[in-house]
């Protein structure tokens, strides 16, 4: 037994206790309802130059509450215990949303949020603020989209000539169960003179889309993969929405159906460090489960490699992920009503790799 157990560990198909092979996936809880405000949800994270995880969420008694913060707690480098949840914006009088972390390359940390200001995600606009301390402090809030209805989901991306491009949404409707028809995907580019985010075209889509992820190609080709409008209802012809920019990020295509299904839930698209695309997102016309995570090698025209990292009788909603310095990918996403916030690692050969 002692032999073919040493045979298996040299193979990397058994881990031991502190060893990491490369076809893990390690899950672990970040906060649940044990922390005062069971909702948390969505959450955002990034790693600081330090070495740090830095996370968001926002919080409360629900979705719509007016007593909802957003909180920010911090995995320090080798500890495996993130800190307890401190208030990093909330405003008087009205509920906030949808943070967004993200560590810029001149180290500023840029927090992103949403402000609600009626009865619906409808009347939101996009704020933001900075820390220049690693996230320990931050600065007032400051106003970067105007118009109502303006929301954020994911990170910005750092172009090839050094732009950063900000993928946002303008949400219509007045229904808390239904995104309307005329949703649409922005993006907004950060200008470093005047410190101004300039929104581009808006994208529209059959049946509404939101929250885009993009991912830069080359030069010129870019691609965003964003979440379907519409109701909750399951229908059979609910896709991902793709779309795509020739000239660098500045004009974007409208939205069309792509081959992935999505239950009108939030998706994650990333470009690795060696050249992979990632997608993130819910295999399902109907419900949060599965999570799955796929890998295109070749920009976008396959995607072979698939395999869920969360499966099973729970919601998995959500999903954030980050390549570390190490080259190790990080998922976050929320689980069981939006009451717990999900942490899982691996390398990309765990998913290349996995075979059913």
């Amino acid at each position: 037994m002692f032999k073919l157990v040493l045979i298996l560990l040299v193979a990397g198909l058994v881990a031991t206790p502190g060893a990491w092979s490369q076809t893990d996936i390690v899950t672990t809880k970040v906060i649940g309802p044990e922390f005062p405000g069971k909702y948390k949800h969505p959450a955002s994270f990034t790693e600081l130059q330090n070495g740090d995880l830095y996370l968001a969420y926002y919080g409360g008694g629900g979705e719509y509450e007016d007593d909802s913060k957003v909180w920010g707690m911090r995995l320090r480098k080798g500890s495996k215990k993130w800190t307890k949840p401190v208030i990093i914006a909330d405003t008087p009088f009205l509920s906030e949303g949808n943070p967004v972390v993200w560590q810029a390359p001149d180290g500023l940390v840029w927090l992103f949020y949403v402000q609600r200001y009626g009865e619906t995600w409808s009347d939101s606009r996009i704020k933001a603020k900075i820390s220049k301390d690693g996230a320990h402090t931050w600065s007032d809030s400051m106003m970067i989209a105007f118009d109502n209805g303006m929301m954020v989901r994911g990170h910005p991306i750092v172009l090839n000539n050094g732009d950063y491009l900000l993928g946002v949404y303008h949400e219509t409707g007045r229904d808390r169960e239904n995104v309307g028809k005329d949703t649409t995907s922005v993006f907004l580019r950060y200008n470093k003179q005047t410190h101004e985010w300039v929104e581009t075209d808006r994208c529209y889509s059959r049946l509404g889309n939101l929250q885009p992820a993009p991912a830069q190609i080359d030069d010129n080709y870019l691609i965003a993969y964003a979440r379907r409008g519409g109701g909750y209802d399951p229908i059979p012809d609910g896709w991902i929405v793709r779309m795509e920019s020739r000239d660098g990020g500045n004009t974007w295509s409208n939205g069309a159906d792509s081959q992935f299904p999505n239950p009108n839930a939030a998706v994650e698209f990333k470009k690795l460090k060696n050249g992979h695309l990632i997608l993130v997102y819910n295999d399902s016309m109907s419900d949060r489960t599965p999570l799955t995570v796929s890998i295109s090698t070749d920009n976008d025209t396959t995607w072979p490699y698939k395999r869920n990292i969360g499966e099973g009788d729970h919601d998995f909603a959500y999903p954030v992920a980050i390549q570390t310095q190490d080259e190790k990918i990080h998922v976050i996403y929320t689980r069981d009503g939006r009451s717990t916030i999900m942490h899982a690692v691996f390398d990309e050969q765990a998913i290349m790799n996995y075979t059913k």
